[in-house]
């Protein structure tokens, strides 16, 4: 793990983006600096991408620290958000993006591995990261967070990832629960869900060239740069969206 040294001047927001080495979750990463955000990111295997996202962090005048864990892990999550506060001080705000799809197949075709791995990554392990937010947060006198969902949620992706769209389902009603039981306690609770965009996930789910050939069935007729999410997800850990909790904003391209 690494950061920057500490600035002079008031504090800043201190933001947790999970899986945020690459992507989504990188544009997260540095639209959050630009706005003004310091920025923890969690990875799990790919340390260099992390590094490059953080040297961009950096480069927009914020301090970054990288951690290694993995959201499905306890431990890894209980270490994970401590070190946050160690290295960065309190916590302010939660990027829940860490998410996994398996390869693209019928329910019928995927692997049982596959299957517990979504559920894993994608559903308990955004439990386990809300359950410790939600205690340092309201420690902290209150915050946000945004659960990264998806489009699929509400599509069902047949022939596809069925078992992906069913974990998403699954965020978008713990950000729905949550945000009444930590409303109270000055936490807003949203979610995000991307529609078709481009990342290298296509390429690790098995087929690069999707983004290409689904994009003329979408009403926009092209997949979201991630930067355009990011800025949906800046929006609601913004004091714009003060009174915005319970949400989940379709960034979809009209799908």
């Amino acid at each position: 793990m690494s950061q920057s040294p500490q600035p002079a001047g008031t504090a800043r927001p201190v933001t947790l983006v999970t899986g945020g080495s690459r992507g989504i979750g990188a544009a997260t990463c540095l639209r959050l600096a630009e706005d003004g955000h310091d920025v923890a990111l969690s990875y799990v295997r790919d340390e260099a991408a992390a590094e490059r996202t953080a040297a961009a962090v950096r480069a927009a005048g914020a301090r970054c620290l990288v951690v290694r864990a993995d959201t499905s892990d306890e431990a890894d999550v209980e270490r994970l958000f401590d070190t946050v506060a160690a290295e960065l001080g309190p916590l302010t705000g939660l990027v829940n993006n860490a998410g996994v799809t398996g390869m693209l197949s019928p329910l019928a075709e995927a692997t049982t591995e596959d299957l517990r791995r979504v559920l894993d990554v994608n559903v308990l392990g955004t439990l386990l990261c809300c359950r410790r937010a939600a205690r340092d947060l309201a420690a902290n006198g209150g915050g946000a967070v945004v659960n990264v969902s998806s489009g699929a949620a509400t599509l069902g992706s047949p022939g596809e990832y069925v078992h992906y769209a069913a974990s998403k389902a699954a965020v978008d009603t713990v950000t729905l629960g949550l945000s009444k039981e930590l409303g109270p306690d000055g936490i807003r609770v949203n979610g995000v869900a991307p529609g078709l965009t481009d990342t290298d996930m296509h390429a690790t789910m098995g087929d690069p060239g999707r983004p290409a050939r689904m994009a003329p069935g979408i009403p926009l007729r092209r997949a979201a740069d991630p930067a355009e999410i990011a800025a949906g997800i800046a929006w609601l850990l913004s004091p714009d969206a003060s009174y915005t909790t319970g949400t989940v904003l379709r960034i979809a391209g009209g799908r």
